[in-house]
């Protein structure tokens, strides 16, 4: 791969995914951003427009779930897959609709696992050296009350990728994670939100206002809302990187805590 690569970013319309796409693209890539939704193309596009950088930064419907958006999107020529879409269903386990836990794991699970299994194919029948990042999560190595749907997805996302690592290693193709810790790019709290279309106090024993107050205790306080540029600076670098971890934790304080969480997990006890 030469140091200018093509990078396909799903989930590209908003937040972290968003940011990366301009980035890279002002870095001198060639990036297509996949929007998951139509009203998101336009403004992507004229954004792009405004900061000169149309010429490498090329928006397109990407809904992961849409097999005719996949479909089209294999027709492009790439270098890395940054696997960025994602969506978040919080609230107790024990009482969460199933469907609701089907559906998160359709989005962060099952469709991402598709389309790298996908692209991976044509890597290795082109002989590219290619790269596949998936945005994993903080999440992805420790469980919250409250959020535990949500990081099972990327708890098993994390799986996935560990042993892709393993095997297309022999066919020179690279996989990363990217772990955000808990930035305020609008994603935690909406999701947070998720739960008080299902839950009712007349029927549901986790209360509404217990559970408001749990999220409002983790996302509330400063170390819950960090500026998301640190997390879109580091993934500007991980992305088109050819060296580098296989996982990434950004910051450094919430890798240090999911460290100590990890080995607390030995001597926990019911």
């Amino acid at each position: 791969m030469s140091n200018t690569k093509t990078i396909l970013i799903t989930g590209a319309g908003s937040g972290f995914g968003e940011g990366v796409a301009i980035g890279l693209a002002q870095l001198g890539h060639k990036v297509i951003a996949g929007a998951q939704i139509s009203p998101q193309v336009t403004p992507l596009r004229e954004k792009a427009i405004s900061l000169g950088i149309q010429d490498n930064l090329r928006v397109e419907k990407l809904d992961i779930l849409d097999q005719y958006d996949v479909a089209y999107a294999l027709t492009w020529d790439i270098d890395v897959l940054f696997s960025n879409a994602g969506i978040g269903e919080a609230g107790p386990v024990f009482e969460i609709p199933l469907d609701l836990v089907r559906r998160n794991f359709e989005t962060n699970v099952f469709a991402p696992l598709s389309l790298a299994q996908k692209f991976i194919n044509q890597f290795i029948v082109a002989k590219k050296k290619g790269k596949v990042v998936f945005t994993s999560s903080m999440g992805g190595l420790f469980t919250p009350a409250g959020f535990g749907v949500y990081v099972s997805t990327k708890h098993a996302l994390e799986s996935i990728a560990e042993a892709l690592q393993q095997e297309v290693k022999q066919f020179g193709i690279q996989i990363q994670t990217v772990n955000p810790g808990p930035y305020l790019t609008g994603y935690n709290e909406t999701m947070a939100e998720t739960p008080f279309r299902w839950l009712d106090d007349n029927v549901n024993y986790t209360k509404k206002a217990d559970l408001k107050a749990t999220f409002d205790a983790m996302l509330g306080v400063p170390e819950g809302r960090l500026d998301p540029n640190e997390m879109i600076e580091a993934m500007i670098r991980i992305v088109p990187a050819e060296t580098g971890k296989f996982r990434n934790v950004v910051p450094q304080a919430i890798e240090d805590m999911l460290k100590e969480n990890q080995k607390h997990a030995w001597e926990a006890t019911i």
